[in-house]
């Protein structure tokens, strides 16, 4: 595709917006007050960049494709699904790191993260790798109600507490350092029963209603295809890690079934990432991409964090739907975060309105001399695909 110049884009994204959106829908208005965000990498939007930890991404390439083109601490090119859920439910645009310098009155009032990468449910996971435990996390989280108490006093901080969505994404860190065996599921129990307590934890510190995230084919992690392949030249998703994922993952769809049931108004979603994820690495261009067994930067096999030795021009031009060696790319978080509000449930269809579709697609386009280049064009198509039924 030949270049085009930025007015064109304009013109095609206001022609797509007329022609799908002049019958009348139902407008989702966001019943959470703000939302909340517990886990690793998937969702920590810079807590790490505060802390003494070799698992940080306030460096490019990270967070070209992000306003401002500026690393923020997100291990992505962009938006996290938090980010993106926060936009959908229209609370803000993104969701902020708790431990952010100067983090303003508004910002603790709609909510923040508390995630830290490298993390995982387990403790020893933690320590390995000298980031912010789940139950610091929660610890966070005290500090937090603390302040909201402050600035909006306790009767009101109960109830945006109470009326949060509260995201976790979690476990991926426990299990790919693992040599997994399918047949022995001690460790999925372990964890599953770490994910009980810290929900537990989180109802009694008010918390209604969360969103807990499955693990992603972890088989199909750059890094994991070329540390645990047999032959690193054929490189493909390890069948052997794909079930264990898959497996923790039915286990944690019923768990979180029962711990709903005990906790009185509570609502807890079990959200399916696994699934729309090996959807888009086994039809790529479907959504857009062409790389799905390596990251879009450096050689796309193990680089992550400190390792990472990349250029702009390497994420900009990426077509990859994974970032680096571990992490999904924003073209990617959009739609799985689409898939989780259809989960959560909290409105019918997704609606999202011409400035709303415009101030989203901004963060797709790729700029260069002013020219915006072929990628834009397929992801701002995947985000109308997306966005509209």
């Amino acid at each position: 595709m030949e270049n085009i110049k930025p007015w064109v884009v304009l013109v095609c994204i206001s022609a797509i917006f007329f022609n799908t959106g002049n019958a009348t829908r139902p407008r989702s208005f966001s019943r959470f007050p703000a939302i909340l965000v517990f886990g690793d990498s998937t969702v920590d939007s810079g807590n790490n960049n505060e802390i003494d930890t070799l698992f940080k991404a306030n460096f490019r390439p990270y967070g070209i494709d992000y306003h401002g083109h500026t690393p923020t601490g997100r291990f992505s090119d962009g938006r996290l699904i938090p980010d993106f859920l926060a936009s959908i439910l229209k609370i803000k645009h993104s969701v902020p790191p708790f431990l952010k310098p100067n983090l303003s009155d508004h910002e603790i009032v709609t909510g923040v993260s508390f995630a830290s990468s490298g993390s995982g449910y387990d403790d020893v996971t933690n320590d390995v790798f000298q980031v912010i435990s789940f139950p610091k996390q929660i610890d966070m989280f005290r500090n937090y109600t603390a302040r909201l108490r402050r600035i909006v006093g306790e009767r009101k901080a109960k109830k945006i507490v109470g009326g949060a969505l509260v995201v976790i994404s979690s476990g991926t860190n426990d299990i790919s350092t693992l040599r997994m065996d399918k047949n022995d599921t001690r460790y999925q129990d372990f964890l599953l029963n770490k994910v009980q307590t810290f929900t537990k934890q989180l109802y009694d510190l008010g918390c209604r209603s969360m969103i807990v995230a499955s693990l992603p084919p972890i088989g199909c992690l750059p890094i994991q295809m070329t540390t645990k392949q047999q032959l690193p030249s054929h490189r493909r998703c390890l069948h052997n890690q794909n079930l264990y994922s898959h497996s923790y993952n039915q286990k944690l769809a019923r768990t979180l079934s029962l711990v709903q049931a005990k906790l009185s108004g509570s609502k807890i979603v079990y959200a399916d990432i696994y699934k729309p994820l090996m959807n888009m690495i086994h039809h790529p261009l479907k959504y857009g991409f062409v790389e799905t067994n390596k990251g879009c930067c450096g050689t796309g096999f193990v680089e992550m964090g400190p390792a990472v030795q990349s250029n702009d021009s390497d994420m900009s031009n990426s077509f990859s739907v994974l970032v680096l060696g571990c992490c999904s790319s924003q073209p990617v978080n959009l739609p799985l975060s689409y898939e989780i509000h259809r989960e959560e449930g909290s409105a019918q269809v997704p609606v999202v309105h011409a400035r709303e579709i415009l101030e989203i697609a901004w963060d797709f386009i790729v700029w260069k001399d002013n020219i915006i280049w072929e990628k834009s064009f397929k992801h701002i198509f995947l985000l109308f695909s997306s966005g509209w039924q």
